[in-house]
């Protein structure tokens, strides 16, 4: 019935009890020595994702469109984590093209740096948007949300350093863009209720999590559900590559 066949079989079962959130984070082909070809995704394919999103019947709206209609069905939105230069050269064109509004989640104290969260695993360094880059992507009728500020393991942290990488990160955009910064996404997923109330508390609207899931009225705003887009076949690779960095073969 759904011919969403960039997703899973699990992951188009669940079209039909909640609306999806997608999530991305670099566009491209995966560079040699990369610890996760998995978090990149070829233009042409984001292409073919939109298309077949709605060729479904789904609207493609922005993250507080989405979280602003009542229904939860026959809907979806569109986020980018981590804030990375490729999304901009790589993915304004198809999101224009489709007439797609997306969200990309901004390191606030990385603007114009790179991606050392990554690189401190042995990952490969991707350069990130700067000012003049984030003010062409705002300019094009995309939304900012808040990545924190130097994405560090949210439930690592003393309340008080959290607090000032969830809260200091919002108003950080905000001074630098002059824009409302309304919504949240974990560094690393790692969340906790007490990390949950603290976003709530700085005033965001939102939160995304790496919960896999579908969202309807009941989801929790501040644990919202992401579907990373790859096939089954994709998927069963992905596993395989997991697999083989824990033997020590990746």
């Amino acid at each position: 019935m759904w011919p969403l066949v960039f997703l899973g079989r699990a992951q188009r079962r669940l079209l039909e009890r909640g609306a999806p959130i997608l999530t991305y984070h670099k566009l491209g082909c995966p560079p040699r020595g990369t610890r996760d070809p998995f978090l990149y995704t070829r233009p042409d394919a984001l292409d073919r994702h939109l298309q077949q999103l709605q060729a479904a019947g789904l609207q493609v709206v922005s993250l507080t469109d989405f979280l602003a209609k009542p229904d939860p069905l026959r809907r979806a939105a569109v986020t980018f984590d981590d804030g990375f230069q490729s999304v901009l050269r790589g993915g304004l064109e198809v999101l224009a093209r489709h007439h797609v509004c997306a969200i990309q989640f901004l390191v606030s104290g990385f603007l114009g740096r790179r991606n050392e969260w990554d690189v401190q695993k042995q990952d490969v360094a991707e350069p990130l948007m700067n000012e003049a880059e984030i003010k062409q992507w705002l300019g094009a009728g995309h939304e900012i949300g808040s990545h924190s500020a130097t994405h560090r393991n949210l439930k690592k942290l003393s309340a008080t350093e959290a607090r000032e990488e969830i809260a200091g990160s919002k108003k950080a955009l905000e001074d630098q863009f002059g824009v409302a910064v309304r919504h949240f996404c974990y560094p690393f997923g790692g969340w906790t209720p007490r990390v949950r109330d603290l976003v709530a508390e700085a005033g965001y609207e939102s939160a995304c999590s790496v919960l896999f899931g579908v969202n309807d009225a009941t989801t929790d705003r501040f644990a919202l559900k992401r579907l990373i887009p790859l096939s089954s076949i994709e998927l069963a690779r992905k596993a395989l590559h997991r697999l083989g960095q824990r033997a020590g073969l990746g």
